[in-house]
């Protein structure tokens, strides 16, 4: 009699030599394998039958178990699987439906082999990610280079004393309505100190930080100042750092605090992915928005998204039918698709490369910073060191306390629940709102409500009220015969500010009544921010912004007129203002 258990199984089903591979593997020295063909014989006690309708399990002292309570006493072997026969033995009811599904399967095992081969593959191995997370990590650590490096060459202009929204302003607005109660709701480094060297300097300290995540070194603490560093910009950033893709940064870059060799934190990462692709479906639907019904969304998207790329203008001129087509394509892949991240190993990769597909589109179509960045980086949770060993990543494996990340868990799936009750249900919650200021949990989905016309803002200067000269932005539309620009992953956050202004009017958006005024003071900050100041020596002493309607230009337009860009006046947008004399 052997000392270790000892697996018996059916050496002619190759569902069975599939999965008794697999167990091998989790259960290393642990226990001892043999086909029934060959060890029959030696336990006359097992009639013969029972060899082909169940796996038989051996234990040491002579006891013989089989059926689904042999599979889970097997698992108790392997590595955090031992809670399977806690299940088995103490949930009621679990033990009944467990053996008849164990029952089903054997007596079908033809069909669940090619299910198998189907859904998992020939060879099951344990899943490990290791590599996945390494490769995750450096692209995180690239990707908030980008988002400090971005905002810190912006952040004088937008935020900073002269800026358009000044970060001191802001900071004493907060702490005069709501007292002690307003570090909380407004966390960040800056109480501290806010002068215009101190922004720019944390800029620069999170760039730095990024290289050393990115190098491998102190990955722990790297992370965590870089989440806390980001916290506290997109805190003081205001109007220009409210986007989805800074919350996006956040909830990310703080799961990424937790990463260690834990399952667990793989499924919280996928579980923020599906949210992310499943939601941007589900607002499409739940706005009861025209266009998306009527699979019409995409023949405006391309011209009335915030900056679009050259390729953008090209997709237009394709026919109605390829649009809506297009449109429905999009719908399939953020609606049915997202629910194959949790499936099977086969059926995730599918749903990645569908995913990985969709971002890429929107990737040559749009500007959109870093967002398609993370959310292809986020894909990577789909796939195992199995499917990447041909990268052959030089990594080394962490850990986190499992206590930790059992806690951390609790909280992001409680506040995620949440959240999406009060989406679907509206029903707010105060937990929500209470850790609504971390950015650890988001709700997300972009364009819910297509746009279907584009006005742009044109900023106009004078000096006698008469004459009027066009300010340029680097990037959003303006010179009818510029092409659309390539910027991601940079992003211009002024630019993409001057889309939502142009959706409202200038009473509903007070941070464009600041930038006017900053143009009448010839604030060096913010004009650089701008693409052309057409008042190099003095600033003006009027401003005005009027209102055009802007559409892209059709092949003929373009070949006669080289245009990329039409447009028809909508009129005043910002009433002509001069600064009162001093």
């Amino acid at each position: 009699m052997s000392d270790k258990p000892l697996v018996i199984f059916d050496g002619k089903c190759g569902f069975c030599r599939i999965w008794i591979r697999y167990w091998e593997q989790l259960t290393g020295r642990e226990l001892e394998y043999a086909a029934s063909q060959d060890v029959a014989a030696s336990y006359p006690q097992i009639p013969a039958t029972s060899f082909g309708q169940s796996v038989q399990l051996v234990m040491p002292d002579g006891d013989v178990i089989n059926g689904a309570r042999a599979v889970f006493t097997t698992l108790t072997y392997a590595p955090g699987m031992k809670w399977l026969l806690w299940v088995y033995d103490h949930v009621p009811g679990f033990a009944p439906v467990t053996e008849a599904a164990y029952k089903l399967i054997a007596a079908q095992r033809t069909f669940f082999y090619h299910l198998t081969r189907f859904t998992f593959g020939r060879d099951i191995s344990p899943l490990r990610y290791t590599g996945v997370e390494w490769l995750f990590l450096r692209i995180l650590a690239a990707i908030y280079f980008i988002a400090f490096a971005s905002f810190g060459l912006q952040i004088k202009g937008l935020i900073g004393a002269r800026g358009i929204l000044p970060a001191g302003r802001y900071l004493t607005a907060v702490h005069d309505t709501f007292g002690l109660e307003s570090y909380w709701i407004a966390p960040t480094l800056f109480w501290i100190v806010h002068s215009d060297a101190f922004l720019r300097g944390t800029c620069v300290a999170g760039a730095l930080i990024s290289l050393v995540l990115l190098a491998g070194y102190l990955e722990r603490a790297a992370l965590l100042l870089l989440y806390i560093l980001y916290l506290s910009l997109c805190t003081i950033g205001q109007d220009f750092m409210s986007f989805q893709w800074d919350m996006l940064l956040l909830e990310a870059g703080f799961l990424a605090i937790f990463l260690g060799s834990s399952k667990l934190m793989i499924l919280l990462f996928r579980w923020l992915l599906f949210r992310l692709v499943f939601l941007s479906g589900a607002v499409k639907l739940l706005s009861h928005d025209r266009t998306w019904r009527s699979l019409d969304a995409l023949s405006f998207h391309y011209w009335t998204q915030p900056l679009p790329t050259p390729i953008a203008w090209y997709m237009q001129q394709l026919p109605l039918g390829f649009q809506r087509f297009s449109t429905a394509a999009v719908l399939f892949l953020e609606l049915p698709v997202p629910f194959l991240i949790f499936m099977p190993r086969r059926w995730r990769f599918f749903g990645a490369a569908c995913i990985l597909f969709l971002q890429t589109l929107i990737f040559l179509t749009g500007n959109y910073t870093f967002f398609n960045l993370l959310t292809m980086a986020l894909c990577l949770f789909l796939f195992d060191d199995r499917a990447l060993a041909r990268l052959r990543l030089r990594m080394r494996a962490v850990r986190t306390k499992p206590a930790l990340v059992a806690a951390v868990a609790v909280v992001i799936v409680t506040l995620s629940g949440l959240e999406l009750w009060g989406m679907f249900f509206g029903r707010d919650s105060s937990l929500v709102r209470v850790a609504a200021p971390f950015g650890i949990v988001n709700t997300y989905g972009l364009f819910a409500v297509m746009t279907t016309s584009r006005p742009e803002i044109v900023v106009q200067g004078s000096n006698d009220g008469d004459t009027w000269l066009d300010y340029e932005f680097k990037f959003k539309p303006g010179d009818l015969k510029r092409a659309p620009r390539w910027v991601e992953p940079f992003q211009p956050r002024l630019d993409w500010q001057m889309w939502f202004a142009a959706l409202s009017n200038y009473p509903s958006t007070p941070w464009f009544s600041n930038f006017m005024v900053r143009l009448l003071q010839g604030s060096p900050d913010v004009l650089g921010l701008l693409g052309k100041n057409p008042f190099p020596g003095n600033p003006p002493k009027y401003i005005r912004a009027l209102a055009f309607d802007y559409s892209f230009t059709d092949f003929a337009t373009r070949q006669a007129t080289g245009d990329w860009w039409q447009r028809t006046p909508r009129g005043q947008y910002f009433p002509a203002m001069a600064l009162r004399a001093q």
